[in-house]
Order: structure tokens, then C-alpha cells, then sequence
């Protein structure tokens, strides 16, 4: 029976309340669908559009995508909604946009912008550049882990005469690319990737390579964890209004379990376990409630 635009709103307020503004903090946007949310004799399913932020460890607000539109319209809609001066905002391809670019600019926010065939002549005019050999800058990291060796070398572009029409995005700055190589160390298999992003900032390759990374935490962090924590693809609830109701109140839910300090030993309870011990426990479920953890 609630409005859930009218509580949409209420939670990004009561986040803007109890959130810490940083300057710098990374602000990623991504969209995930309500797998099971169709209801009968329709063929929409819900889309969520949802902004999540790393330092904070916060949802810091959501829309639902419109049956007649799509991300283009509902990240702009959530950018006016947010407090994200000074943040830096990272969005998958569909928001490369030059609405939604100016949208940040004007927000005096900042913006890294991943670029694909959705922008052909822009993602042409970048790898041409990058082809030529016109690097600005490069920096490479080399992580071990999960039975896999994994390469990461960013190049970065200053000089934005090779982008077609540049200043029809608002503030460009830096052309980036990034190559993926991932060794399987079982098989010795290697896979190899090379994406490309655009930026307002002017900022050194070795800035781009750990920002960039730290967009994937609204995958890791968040998606990852309605599905497996809270079984969120498997949910049923179809009526009315109730299943955008029940993804945001489940992402109050998370936001307030993210803020629980709890340990077991040296490490951090995991989020299953809080949930498992705020169902037992009243007084960690208050405190957690009051965000006293």
C-alpha cells in the first residue's frame, strides 16, 4: 500500500542523514533486474537502477526504470536525488551519455564513463588514439589470487584532438584504457580484455587502475549479496507496488548491516551471520536498528 516513489525518497534522505560525505568518494551506478517480478499477463520486468557507494559501505538510493524507458532516463532522475558533490561517479556503458555526463558536471561531481559500441565514433575515435601510440601515462598491478594470476595495465590519453566533436562532453579530460590479462594457474589458460573509459579528471594511470577497479564493488557488494544473502532473484513478490517496496526496505536492511562492526575472533561477521544473529539476538537487532554497532 506505500507509494514507492514517496519511500524511494525517504530512504535516500534518511542516507544523506547518516552517510559521511568524502570528498573523492566513489559513487558507482548499476542496474539489476527482479528476475521474478513480471506480473501474469505482462511482459515487464522490474528494473532497478542503484547508486552504491565503497567508503561508505551504503546503497545511497534507487529507481525503478520505467516500463517505457530504460537506465537513460532513471540515472539522471537518481543523480538530481543525490548529495555528490566532489564524488567521483562510475558508470557501466549505458550511461555514457553526454546528457548524463553534463547531468554530473552540473552536479560538481566528476565522471568516469565506460565507452563501448553504443558510442561508436567516440569508442573509434579512443582506440585510434590508443593505436597510435600517444600515451600519456601507464601503470600495471599484479594480483595473485582465487587460482588465477591477474595483469591490469592502464594507459591513459591527455590529449583530447582526437576525440570527434570532444566538447559535446561536458569537461573531458582523459581518454583511459585498460587491459585485463587473467592466467589460469590450473591450466595455464590465458584471457586477455582491453575496455575503454572517458573522465573529467585529470589524474595520473595508476589513479585510474585502482578507481576503475573499485566500480566493481556495486557487483561484489551489493549485487552479489541481494542474490546470495537475501535470495533476492528468487523472490516472488509480484503484486502492486511490492516488489520495488521490498527492494528498497531490503536495501535499508543491508546498509544497516554493512555498518555492523561485529567480529568473531579477528574477522568481521559475515552478512548471513548478522542476519542470523539479529533474528536471535534483540539487542543486536536494536543496536543495529540505531546504527550503535
Amino acid at each position: 500500500m506505500i507509494d514507492p516513489q514517496t519511500l524511494e525518497r525517504c530512504f535516500m534522505e534518511w542516507v544523506k542523514a547518516i552517510a559521511v560525505h568524502r570528498e573523492e568518494r566513489i559513487v558507482s551506478f548499476d542496474g539489476k533486474r527482479l528476475c521474478n517480478s513480471r506480473e501474469q499477463g505482462s511482459k515487464a520486468v522490474i528494473h532497478m537502477v542503484s547508486a552504491w557507494c565503497n567508503s561508505n559501505q551504503m546503497v545511497l538510493g534507487q529507481l525503478k526504470v520505467s516500463d517505457k524507458s530504460n537506465e537513460f532516463t532513471a540515472i539522471p532522475a537518481l543523480l538530481e536525488n543525490l548529495l555528490l558533490t566532489g564524488c567521483v561517479i562510475t558508470i557501466d556503458a549505458i550511461g555514457c551519455q553526454k546528457a548524463i555526463a553534463s547531468k554530473i558536471i552540473d552536479q560538481q561531481a566528476n565522471y568516469i564513463l565506460a565507452v563501448k559500441d553504443n558510442q561508436k565514433h567516440l569508442h573509434d575515435d579512443i582506440r585510434e588514439a590508443f593505436e597510435q601510440d600517444k600515451i600519456t601515462d601507464t601503470a600495471t598491478t599484479l594480483q595473485k589470487d582465487h587460482g588465477r594470476i591477474e595483469k591490469r595495465t592502464c594507459r591513459i590519453i591527455t590529449d583530447m584532438n582526437w576525440i570527434y566533436q570532444k566538447d559535446d562532453w561536458s569537461a573531458l579530460k582523459t581518454l583511459v584504457e585498460i587491459t585485463t590479462s587473467r592466467t589460469i594457474m590450473a591450466t595455464g589458460t590465458i584471457e586477455t580484455q582491453t575496455r575503454h573509459y572517458i573522465s573529467s579528471m585529470a589524474r595520473d594511470a595508476e589513479y585510474f587502475n585502482t578507481t576503475i577497479r573499485q566500480h566493481w564493488g556495486v557487483e561484489n557488494q551489493l549485487h552479489w549479496v541481494l542474490d546470495v544473502c537475501f535470495d533476492e532473484d528468487n523472490s516472488t513478490k509480484k503484486a502492486g507496488t511490492a516488489a520495488v517496496n521490498f527492494s528498497c526496505i531490503t536495501k535499508i536492511a543491508l546498509n544497516l548491516l554493512y555498518q555492523s562492526n561485529e567480529q568473531k575472533g579477528a574477522k568481521k561477521l559475515s552478512i548471513k551471520r548478522k542476519r542470523t544473529k539479529a533474528d536471535r539476538n534483540s539487542n543486536y537487532l536494536l543496536a543495529l536498528l540505531s546504527l550503535e554497532t
